[in-house]
């Protein structure tokens, strides 16, 4: 039997608002900043930025982070469950979300040199699109 891997979203009130997903692998959760609330619908594509992988205990956090630290503000789960990988490689990623509020098939695919963002921000390496898949 499989252990069912677990995603969050955290709804995260810093200096902006965001989005904070995260996604279970190898005893972390890997872990993407999206400016936008995540799309529900397909065609909707948000940015995702990657971000330092977070224990997984963290799963469960809710609460405030104290002025001063690192990401400050209110942490709440805007939506948790399950999800099933079925790519996961170091550019791309699709996996079916089973949450409360996302179900679904959802790609992270990583920006590849320009692509007509800012230089100064594909450099990083770290920016990925996040979408709703339409699954035939």
């Amino acid at each position: 039997m499989t252990k069912n891997l677990i995603f969050v979203i955290h709804k995260h009130h810093a200096s902006h608002l965001h989005y904070d997903l995260r996604l279970e692998k190898d005893g972390v959760l890997k872990s993407w900043a999206v400016p936008k609330e995540p799309p529900k619908e397909i065609g909707v594509k948000r940015l995702a930025i990657q971000v330092e992988d977070h224990p997984l205990d963290y799963a469960d956090f809710e609460g405030k982070i104290a002025e001063g630290s690192y990401g400050a503000g209110l942490v709440e789960i805007w939506d948790k469950g399950y999800y099933i990988p079925s790519k996961f490689e170091d550019w791309e990623i699709i996996f079916e979300l089973k949450g409360k509020k996302l179900k679904g098939t959802y790609c992270l695919v990583k920006f590849k040199g320009n692509n007509g963002i800012p230089r100064r921000v594909s450099r990083s390496g770290k920016n990925w699109l996040l979408f709703k898949k339409n699954v035939r």
